[in-house]
């Protein structure tokens, strides 16, 4: 049997079997599913080109979404001239844009674990496999084992900013890209356990306060520091650095904040960013907009 109900359980498990946690992963959806670990393995490899091609999408499509909010800025940052950004960073938080400008505009993107956070683990794990020259079923593999990690976090707190706010999706597809680049970089558990705790452990009380209710304004940005958030979280493990507070207790912190924040700052629009006066201005607007359709 390969259940598990948390990472401790998840990464006692795969050093057990001697194999990464995303083949845990991989085995524990073929004996819920009754599907075979080929099946099983085959679909997860078919979302590798969906988050690719929303990558060019989002660089090649410059054109404002039908809110006007957002629009063209993956392509300026993919483009510009870096002053401090590694090479790999850059293409992190260029993808992450490209990615979430993809989805203001409707194009086809892989939620994960959410639209809003949808840029985060595909642009860490596009630009970490292009730089160690990974194939897909290392990148397969990398995709199973993030995922293991937000079905934890699901369980255990949320991923829905409505619920937790944006910690619960940007935090959650940070560590998953954390936790999912050390695997792709041959990590080990335990480094991807610290990894995924020191991503979101420093995300801890991002509120969800969406401009006009839509998933542009701060989203979309958001996505691209996060990206390097996941990024700066590897560096600093795999130099030896590790999280005072175990990742499993941080899933716990990440429930505890979420359940916390006012229902103002749970996605519905009303504090933050999205009641300051521009933002009054733009919610206006969309609001005289959608009368006239």
């Amino acid at each position: 049997m390969y259940t598990y109900h948390s990472l401790k359980e998840l990464f006692d498990l795969a050093d057990k079997a001697e194999c990464s946690p995303g083949i845990i992963a991989c085995r524990a959806e073929a004996e819920e599913t009754g599907k075979s670990c080929e099946e099983v393995w085959n679909r997860m490899r078919k979302t590798i080109p969906v988050f690719r091609n929303a990558i060019r999408q989002g660089l090649s499509d410059t054109g404002k979404s039908a809110s006007g909010l957002v629009g063209g800025d993956a392509s300026r940052l993919y483009h510009g001239k870096m002053r401090f950004l590694s090479p790999i960073c850059q293409r992190a938080a260029s993808y992450a844009l490209a990615t979430a400008e993809s989805n203001a505009k409707m194009h086809r993107v892989v939620a994960c674990p959410t639209a809003g956070a949808c840029g985060i683990l595909p642009a860490v794990i596009a630009a970490v496999s292009e730089e160690e020259n990974s194939g897909e079923e290392d990148i397969t593999r990398a995709l199973f084992t993030a995922g293991a990690v937000g079905r934890i976090v699901a369980e255990k707190a949320s991923i829905a900013g409505a619920v937790g706010g944006c910690q619960a999706e940007c935090g959650t597809a940070c560590g998953m890209a954390a936790a999912a680049a050390v695997d792709l970089i041959g990590g080990t558990t335990e480094e991807m356990g610290h990894a995924f705790a020191l991503a979101v452990k420093n995300i801890l009380g991002l509120v969800c306060d969406p401009v006009g209710g839509l998933v542009e304004v701060p989203c979309v940005k958001r996505n691209a520091f996060h990206a390097v958030h996941a990024l700066t979280s590897v560096e600093m493990v795999m130099s030896g650095i590790r999280s005072v507070i175990p990742p499993d207790e941080v899933i716990e912190a990440l429930n505890d904040v979420g359940r916390r924040l006012p229902v103002e700052l749970r996605e519905t629009s009303l504090a933050g960013l999205a009641m300051t006066p521009t933002g009054r201005r733009i919610n206006k607007r969309l609001e005289e907009c959608a009368r006239k359709v």
